[in-house]
């Protein structure tokens, strides 16, 4: 059995820098705008776009890729996003830098889906665990040495925006020149807003209020540290030890959510994390304090996702679990847009701690909320192995959900394969005018999971007979 590193080593190589040139932009941003005293609600309006951005670029992502292909798709929008990152450095206009945001977190989804799709339709059912788990992980390191990158240039000048458009430059290279064949297009996951909310309100709320949190800290964290008096290089420090507690606590929650309910865990989570951001916000700063504090931050701010996800697939049939996973991220793009916006409008009119008390008042929302919903509802049945890993950001898109070991391969392929064309239609009738029933399965499957094998043997043989060989053989 071959190493999943080793078989997808350029696109594990392309997330990486991809990840990383995003990371720094956020951080860089962030900084920035704080250095150059610009009001927090525009700090807090321009990390909403990002997300805002993510969210949409869902919907443009798939249509271009069905349109061009992966590469293609992949390469156009890293060249959109490289130069829009560049733009910041020709245009001091606010204005300007929040769409160019909008435009960095659509193209950068489409990014996330090309890769995504592309270890969805090539990992081996055996290695689904393991493909899924090391993309996590790249993706976090990636995250943390885009933190760490900014402590490189303290001066907050050029060369950052330099540093990001040769990351998005240089990932290109990797995929462009793998060997790999083509994943084949997919199509958007069913989306049933309503019928999952009903299912599985806990976890929706819990991400959706999650996601506020977590939307707040990346957006608004670097300038919360730097009104602190922190130079770059100790925000970088303040920003990694917050994103590499969340990496750590990922397997030691998930054991531990195997072990008791999940709403109860989240509900206790809730509790913690609220006492915690209250201590940060009422806290003088301290070196040494303050990074503790920040790294159990991370440990509970950064579980809600995963837990209220693992919460939220145990509440439906494996058939749902695409389309929740569509669900899931479009709640978590809406919060994380949202939080932001009044994160930071409380800190412009409250002061700079008011970005831990909004987060703070948020698990108090939270908790009182779930313990509403748990007393209408019967007690959650405990299902264990079904936490998965998963990134803090919305470093993912919504085909991540068919690289989930839990989701069934069968059930991913009706959902996120494009519906036949009406030529494989009709071919499929006159199949059937010369075959039974079991023939005909056969042939749509071919049409369906295998779609190459149909299309070269009907460009060496006549396109008819070809299907009817294909039945007569099964």
């Amino acid at each position: 059995m071959a190493n999943p590193l080793r078989t997808f080593a350029s696109l594990y190589s392309t997330t990486l820098l991809t990840v990383l040139a995003g990371g720094l932009l956020t951080t860089y941003l962030g900084l920035r705008l704080s250095v150059m005293h610009v009001p927090q609600l525009w700090i807090g309006g321009m990390m909403s776009a990002y997300y805002v951005g993510l969210v949409a670029g869902s919907k443009i992502g798939h249509r271009l890729i069905a349109q061009v292909g992966h590469i293609r798709a992949f390469v156009a929008s890293a060249g959109i996003v490289a130069a829009s990152a560049l733009g910041h450095a020709l245009v001091d206009e606010l204005a300007v830098w929040i769409l160019l945001r909008l435009i960095v977190g659509m193209g950068m989804m489409c990014q996330y889906m090309v890769l995504e799709s592309w270890l969805n339709e090539q990992a081996e059912s055996s290695q689904r665990g393991t493909v899924f788990a090391s993309y996590m992980i790249v993706s976090y390191f990636g995250l943390i040495l885009g933190q760490g990158a900014i402590s490189l240039y303290p001066e907050l000048g050029l060369e950052p925006l330099l540093l990001i458009a040769i990351c998005f430059a240089l990932c290109i290279v990797p995929i462009s020149l793998t060997r790999r064949i083509h994943p084949a297009p997919l199509v958007p996951a069913p989306l049933k807003i309503a019928h999952y909310w009903r299912k599985a309100p806990q976890a929706l709320t819990t991400i959706a209020i999650g996601s506020m949190i977590v939307g707040s800290f990346y957006g608004l964290a670097p300038a919360y540290a730097s009104n602190l008096g922190l130079p770059p290089e100790k925000v970088a420090t303040y920003m990694t030890a917050t994103i590499l507690a969340g990496l750590l606590a990922q397997w030691p929650m998930g054991k531990l959510s195997d072990i008791m309910s999940r709403s109860r865990l989240i509900r206790i989570n809730c509790v913690l994390l609220g006492i915690l951001a209250l201590g940060i916000a009422l806290t003088p700063y301290h070196p040494t304090l303050s990074l503790v504090m920040t790294f159990l931050f991370g440990i509970l701010g950064f579980t809600f996702y995963p837990l209220a996800t693992a919460l939220a697939n145990s509440r439906v049939e494996q058939s749902e679990r695409v389309g929740l996973s569509a669900t899931i991220l479009l709640t978590f793009g809406l919060g994380a847009s949202i939080g932001p916006l009044i994160a930071s409008t409380l800190m412009q009119w409250l002061g700079n701690s008011m970005l831990y008390g909004f987060m703070s008042a948020c698990t108090l929302i939270l908790f009182l909320r779930l313990r509403y919903v748990h007393s209408q509802q019967k007690a959650e049945t405990n299902v264990t192995q079904d936490y998965i890993m998963a990134t803090g950001d919305l470093v993912s898109s919504p085909l991540a959900a068919a690289l989930d070991p839990r989701v069934d391969v069968e059930s991913v392929q009706e959902q996120m394969t494009p519906t036949p064309s009406d030529d494989e239609e009709d071919l499929g009738a006159d199949a059937l005018e010369d075959n039974d029933t079991d023939s005909e399965q056969q042939l749509t499957f071919e049409f369906e999971f295998n779609p190459e094998q149909s299309f070269i043997e009907a460009e060496s043989n006549d396109l008819e007979n070809s299907n009817l060989d294909a039945a007569k053989k099964a």
